[in-house]
């Protein structure tokens, strides 16, 4: 059969089919196109998730009222710390030990040291530094949360023995007064005799804290 104009109707039909029919190349290019999207989805969600558990534990302190960053401890202030333990032995406590240098260092000098930080990842990396520099025996890493502790100067007055000496990095403590103070700068480390913060003399006993609820 032939159309108004002389063309025969099949070849019509084959032209409009022809006109909405899409190349097979082009499907497949579609095709290629949705599972490339469909991966790139899948791996900014998968980042994202990863970074927001990677950066929870570190932000997270900085929403308190009261912020303490970690800031990772310098050779010069590790060593006025060690400085201020000379001729003194038993056990220390770092409160708020971010990587461990501080302990791991007191733990080579022959102390039994215990660090506390809120950071799990923080206490996660020291335990595997404490066992790559071989003093995990004596350097132990809990996850514990300062600000859920009582007014700490107060905790320390109570707890600690008259022998015990008490080391501040960075921050001292605002209402005692140090018995020595080495280092400048960031690397400044204030010590304060417990003896001398309760107004009593000293008396030999071991030195004993009575830490926070372990994590």
């Amino acid at each position: 059969m032939e159309g108004g104009g002389g063309i025969p109707l099949e070849t019509l039909t084959e032209e409009s089919q022809s006109r909405h029919v899409l190349p097979a190349s082009f499907e497949a290019n579609s095709l290629q196109k949705s599972n490339w999207g469909f991966l790139l989805t899948g791996l900014v969600s998968g980042t994202l998730v990863a970074v927001y558990t990677v950066a929870t534990p570190f932000i997270t302190p900085a929403l308190r009222k009261v912020c303490l960053p970690f800031v990772p401890a310098t050779t010069k202030q590790i060593e006025n710390v060690v400085k201020m333990l000379r001729c003194r032995r038993g056990s220390l406590v770092d409160i708020g030990s971010g990587d461990g240098r501080i302990v791991i260092a007191a733990a080579k000098e022959g102390f039994t040291a215990v660090g506390y930080e809120l950071n799990p990842w923080l206490v996660w990396y020291s335990r595997y530094r404490a066992w790559r520099e071989g003093v995990h025996g004596s350097a132990k890493f809990y996850i514990s949360d300062l600000w859920k502790m009582l007014q700490l100067e107060k905790k320390l007055e109570l707890e600690l023995d008259d022998d015990a000496r008490v080391i501040a990095c960075r921050f001292p403590f605002p209402h005692w007064t140090p018995d020595h103070v080495t280092g400048e700068g960031i690397d400044t480390v204030w010590a304060y005799d417990a003896s001398t913060f309760r107004g009593r003399e000293k008396r030999p006993t071991s030195m004993h804290f009575q830490p926070p609820i372990q994590a």
